[in-house]
Order: structure tokens, then C-alpha cells, then sequence
């Protein structure tokens, strides 16, 4: 787990390789689906259509933090937003935090322009933005000077918590605060390793979920439905 006082120059080095990003993001959008048989209760999604050769991983708290994680061809493309953060375009006259996106390659500013990731007036929704191109061998972010005296400024400490602690201790804690409900330790632990579901593995984590009903749910995450899925 990171020190509580961490902004997107901490995430970014925590951060794990794209492709175990999506795996990871992929876990979180199915353990949810089975915990929250309705979708508008749901923390974590994800969407493997969600425009041509392109994925993307989402988060929303319900009480305005978000995140979304565009993967495409030429890597991957986060923004994250904490509505009461320092660094909230709200309480910065309306526009991004300088240095947040400023620096953004050329091939994900279609991303930070995306109208699902703006405003009415076309301003950027974000507070924290790391990003890795297919070929880089780390993640990147802007060169940003933060506020002073501010704990988490730009809110990444609670948005990406459980992209950072990985652990599947980290998601039951998680889960059992949100949910309010128990969680199998041991049936989080299959899903973190994208075994395929089974009915014994699904009624583990939540007894009124029936395997058939989450048919959808394994077609738009792209959660593995055979060994031979998993990547």
C-alpha cells in the first residue's frame, strides 16, 4: 500500500505493465458484475467495444471521482477525476490544472478531447492523467507543480488505490465496505487469476447471481470463459 500523501508522480511508478493493467481492470469490472447484479450500482466496468479497436476500464465512486482507462493500439490513456480535489478544474477558473495534460502525446489527444471525458463546455473532467504508449517502457505524466500544503492533490491516492495494491486482500476490503456484504477471500483470488467462472465460483461471492445471467457481463468485460482465454 502507498503512503496516504502520494500524487500521480507516486501512482505512475506503482502502476503495472499495460497488459496487466487490463487483466487487473478486467478482475475488478467481473468481481463487481457478480457482487452487483444491477449495473448503476456498480464501482468498476468495463467495456472491450467500447469504440472500434479500443477498450476502455472505467470507475465511478457515485459521489463524483472517476476514472477512465482508454487501451488501445498505441497504449494506454488514464484520467482520473477527484471532484474535490486542489487540482479540480472547478477551483482552477475553469481549467485543467497546468502541466496535468499539457504534455499529453499527440496520439491520445483525441482522448483528452473526448466529449465523454469533458464538460458542457468542452473543458477536460480531470485531476490526474498518467499514460504509456505501447512502446514506452514506463508510465508518463506532465511536469506539474502541485499546490502547497495540500495531502493529495490531485486525488490520485484514492482513485487508483486498488490499481496500485493489487492484492486481492486490498479488493475484499474494499468491496466488503462498499457492498456491505462479506466477501470470499479464496473466490476473489480465482477471479484475480481470470480463472473462468463457474457456478460454485460465482455463488461463493454472491448466492443469488446465477452463472447464465452474467452472459452479457462476460461478453462486454472480455473475462476469460476457458483456459484458453486467458492472456
Amino acid at each position: 500500500m502507498l503512503d496516504e500523501q502520494v500524487t500521480v508522480y507516486d501512482v505512475a511508478r506503482h502502476f503495472p505493465s499495460i497488459a496487466d493493467l487490463r487483466n487487473l481492470c478486467r478482475t475488478l469490472a467481473m468481481l463487481d458484475a457478480v457482487l452487483s447484479p444491477d449495473r448503476e450500482g456498480r464501482y468498476h466496468s468495463f467495456n472491450v467495444g467500447w469504440a472500434d479497436d479500443e477498450e476502455m476500464a472505467s470507475m465511478c465512486n457515485g459521489s463524483g471521482n472517476e476514472y477512465s482507462i482508454v487501451f488501445s493500439a498505441a497504449g494506454a490513456y488514464v484520467r482520473g477525476f477527484d471532484h474535490e480535489a486542489p487540482m479540480s478544474p472547478y477551483g482552477n477558473d475553469g481549467e485543467p490544472w497546468r502541466g496535468v495534460i499539457d504534455e499529453v502525446p499527440e496520439v491520445f489527444q483525441p482522448f483528452v478531447e473526448e466529449p465523454a471525458f469533458t464538460d458542457e463546455e468542452d473543458v477536460p473532467v480531470v485531476t490526474a492523467c498518467p499514460w504509456r504508449e505501447a512502446t514506452d517502457d514506463r508510465w508518463r505524466h506532465g511536469a506539474i507543480d502541485f499546490p502547497v500544503g495540500c495531502s493529495d492533490p490531485d486525488g490520485a491516492t484514492g482513485l487508483f488505490e486498488l490499481l496500485v495494491d493489487r492484492s486481492p486482500e486490498a479488493f475484499r476490503r474494499f468491496a466488503e465496505d462498499y457492498y456491505e456484504v462479506p466477501v470470499d477471500l479464496e473466490a476473489v483470488r480465482d477471479v484475480y487469476a481470470l480463472r473462468p467462472l463457474s457456478q460454485k465460483l460465482v455463488s461463493s461471492l454472491n448466492a443469488e447471481v446465477v452463472l447464465a445471467d452474467l452472459a452479457e457481463d462476460l461478453a462486454d468485460i472480455g473475462y476469460p470463459q476457458s483456459a484458453q482465454d486467458v492472456i
